[in-house]
């Protein structure tokens, strides 16, 4: 009796299952989301990072010879909204923190205060950052799109140094327009290829964030992916010089609603 019983039932569950996903699938298909979120998460390494403050009387000296380049996991969280057809904002929270320690084999002035050779020293390096991004759909042809614009970028940045007994940081908080580009291409129905930079460039400095991305998208709605993203900047002005080159592998998922 049970046996029988369970047989109809099961058949009747799995029918309305599967009409309920078509049902969602095909109102995927028919509604064009409007906002969306995607959060990376990336293992990060640094290529250089050469520091000198103040740039008159400070040490010029590598965070990557005195901590070394093991990989650092970072997060970074992305919201996008649609205007109209052709106009959109994004914001990204993009926080990069790198620290370790290591042995300075001279002896390093930073930030007014000297720090000894041959002393384990703890070094943390914090580059963060808040932006804002309006882009506009230039182009959108059969296999590309197109899209651009600007970016507000606020830095929050730390670079510090410790031994035994003695201590020093430098901060920095500031803001920096930059251009904007974003390209995708349509792989197949299921695939895309995406290219973005946020940069900007001037005697003083420069910022460059670029990232290649491979994404899948499971439904219309869905998107898993990662790829490569790099980081190149810095600044060289009375205050400070310090210039950074990041690289990143990353793994990403994304839902539009």
């Amino acid at each position: 009796m049970t046996r029988t019983l369970l047989t109809p039932i099961t058949s009747q569950t799995l029918a309305i299952l599967a009409v309920a996903l078509m049902c969602a699938e095909r109102a995927d298909a028919q509604t064009t989301p409007r906002f969306s979120a995607l959060v990376e998460g990336a293992s990060v390494w640094s290529r250089r990072n050469d520091v000198r403050i103040p740039p008159d009387t400070g040490t010029e000296f590598s965070i990557v010879d005195l901590i070394g380049s093991a990989p650092t996991p970072i997060v970074r969280v992305e919201l996008t909204t649609g205007l109209a057809e052709r106009h959109e904002l994004r914001f990204v929270y993009a926080p990069v923190e790198v620290s370790g320690r290591g042995v300075p084999s001279v002896p390093i002035a930073f930030a007014g205060v000297q720090f000894a050779a041959g002393v384990e020293t703890e070094a943390d390096y914090k580059f963060s950052s808040y932006r804002a991004t309006y882009r506009y759909r230039f182009y959108n042809g059969d296999r590309w799109q197109w899209q651009v614009g600007f970016t507000g970028f606020v830095r929050d940045a730390r670079i510090a140094l410790a031994q035994p007994g003695t201590a020093a940081e430098d901060t920095d908080l500031g803001f920096v327009p930059l251009g904007h580009i974003k390209g995708r291409a349509k792989m197949s129905d299921r695939l895309s290829l995406m290219l973005e930079l946020d940069g900007t460039a001037a005697p003083q400095g420069r910022a460059f964030d670029f990232a290649a991305m491979l994404d899948y998208h499971p439904t219309p709605r869905w998107t898993i992916g990662g790829g490569y993203r790099t980081i190149e900047g810095g600044a060289d002005v009375s205050r400070v010089y310090t210039f950074a080159w990041l690289n990143a592998l990353v793994a990403r998922a994304g839902v539009a609603f």
